[in-house]
């Protein structure tokens, strides 16, 4: 026991010894002062500097203001002026499809036909009757004339043959109801039956699309809306790759509960086929503006923190022009931003303004105006 407490007194020692040691300090030199005080110079506002700033050198370009146009962008997909489901007026067996999905019709063209069974022998029986009872009544007429038939005898042969004529009637429609028609021109997009099918009356045959023309539907926020008006141009960038022109013609009243936004119709230019659902990239033309097209490299802030650029007036003095960004350009040989706040004509600083400020006279190389 002994032992353990002489070892733990002398571990204690040698850590007492080691602090107590001195040591050389060590100092690190980015932090020693310098031996000579520095100068700044200081310069009150509105007052050039002196001396050689004058001689600065900074890019810049003289733009001329011109007429922008806003562009609501939305996403949206392809749609066709209609898709419906024929149905059928009649129930029976499928006899005959002739047209094949995907095919073209024209409106009146058979889509499906349904079997005959009694309906002729209906449509004859009716015929039969009719010719009856026209005779019927014509021989009561006859008679009427020379006072051998009453008025009430005639009366009831005449219902009888206009009830003869409507079962025609009824008849020709039921054998006319057993070939399903395309109600207009497009496309066979589906058929639901095929041959030996059994359809009730209702049951669908077939899908056909409308697709001349083509539309665009997309929902716009509700702050865009007010900005759209009928007949805008429009532009439509296809996942495809395909760029499509249209003009809108249908803007909701209504928005949508969920959304809060209004739904957009475009129809489209005739062009080579669009399939329905495409997504979309939809660009409308909006309000238009006078407005100037100026680099990104152009654009700095002030003192308060608020965008403008800096342009040089006819002295070769530096101004800054506070301005509101209206729109950009995502043009690939003339990218920028479309600011309004600029005079007519105006010469920005397209690179250096960082290192220049207002009242600051300087010289302008045009020549390396393209960044």
């Amino acid at each position: 026991m002994k032992k353990q407490y002489l070892v733990a007194v002398g571990l204690v020692a040698l850590i007492v010894i080691w602090m107590l040691m001195p040591r050389e300090r060590v100092v690190d030199d980015r932090y020693e002062p310098d031996a000579e005080p520095r100068q700044v110079t200081a310069i009150a506002d509105n007052n050039s500097a002196s001396g050689n700033m004058a001689d600065f050198t900074v890019r810049a370009r003289r733009l001329s203001m011109d007429t922008f146009t806003q562009t609501v962008s939305v996403r949206g997909r392809t749609q066709a002026t209609r898709l419906v489901n024929v149905r059928a007026e009649t129930a029976g067996r499928v006899v005959a499809t002739p047209v094949a999905r995907g095919a073209r019709v024209a409106a009146g063209d058979i889509l499906c036909e349904i079997a005959m069974d009694t309906r002729e022998a209906d449509l004859q029986e009716a015929i039969s009757r009719l010719e009856q009872t026209r005779l019927e009544y014509e021989g009561a007429q006859d008679l009427q004339r020379r006072n051998l038939q009453s008025q009430i005898s005639v009366a009831q042969l005449k219902a009888a043959y206009d009830s003869a004529a409507a079962a025609v009637q009824r008849a020709e429609l039921a054998v006319e109801r057993t070939k399903v028609r395309s109600p207009f021109d497009g496309i066979m997009e589906s058929r639901a039956v095929e041959v030996g099918d059994y359809m009730d009356m209702g049951g669908q045959c077939a899908a056909v699309m409308d697709d001349e023309p083509m539309l665009l539907v997309a929902q716009v926020p509700e702050q865009d809306v007010g900005k759209l008006e009928l007949g805008s141009r429009v532009t439509g960038m296809l996942v495809t790759g395909e760029r499509v022109q249209g003009e809108l013609t249908y803007v909701s009243r209504a928005a949508d509960n969920i959304s809060r936004s209004y739904r957009i119709e475009v129809e489209l230019e005739p062009s080579k086929a669009i399939r329905q659902g495409i997504s979309t990239e939809v660009l409308i033309a909006a309000n238009e503006t006078r407005a100037h097209l100026v680099p990104p490299s152009s654009l700095t802030m002030d003192d308060e923190g608020l965008i403008g650029v800096k342009a040089l007036n006819r002295d070769n003095q530096v101004e800054f022009h506070r301005v509101e960004i209206v729109g950009e350009s995502t043009r690939i040989d003339n990218p920028g931003f479309w600011v309004s706040g600029l005079p007519e004509q105006v010469v920005v600083i397209t690179l250096g303004q960082e290192l220049v400020f207002p009242g600051q006279q300087v010289n302008a190389n045009f020549d390396w105006a393209s960044l």
